[in-house]
């Protein structure tokens, strides 16, 4: 069965999970030929390792907090309502500091 992506000018709930975060899982909200927006589900303790992208991307907490890092140096907490932007290419990596959701928005360039 394909998982439902938004169509143009369908609306998307992006509102935080609340207590239906422990169940949920992270999806693909939409994906068109050059944006990606998924929600990423992080039970506390769970790490999303470094990985990089090729185009630009935000990733803002939705709710709960995370550790996020920029390469081996640059360690930023987000908290319910941050967003952070970075370049295509740089490493970065969370971890859940408690329950956490975040919406990642991702270019891709052709």
């Amino acid at each position: 069965m394909a998982l439902h992506h938004a169509t143009p000018g369908e609306i998307v709930d992006v509102r935080p999970l609340g207590k239906e975060l422990r169940g949920s899982k992270s999806a693909t909200l939409l994906r068109s030929e050059h944006l990606q927006v998924f929600r990423v589900v992080l039970p506390k303790g769970e790490e999303f390792s470094e990985h990089a992208v090729p185009g630009e991307i935000t990733v803002q907490c939705l709710e709960g907090s995370v550790d996020f890092r920029i390469g081996e140096d640059q360690l930023q907490r987000l908290t319910a309502g941050a967003l952070v932007y970075l370049n295509g290419g740089q490493p970065h990596a969370l971890k859940a500091l408690e329950d956490a959701s975040v919406l990642v928005t991702i270019y891709h360039p052709r």
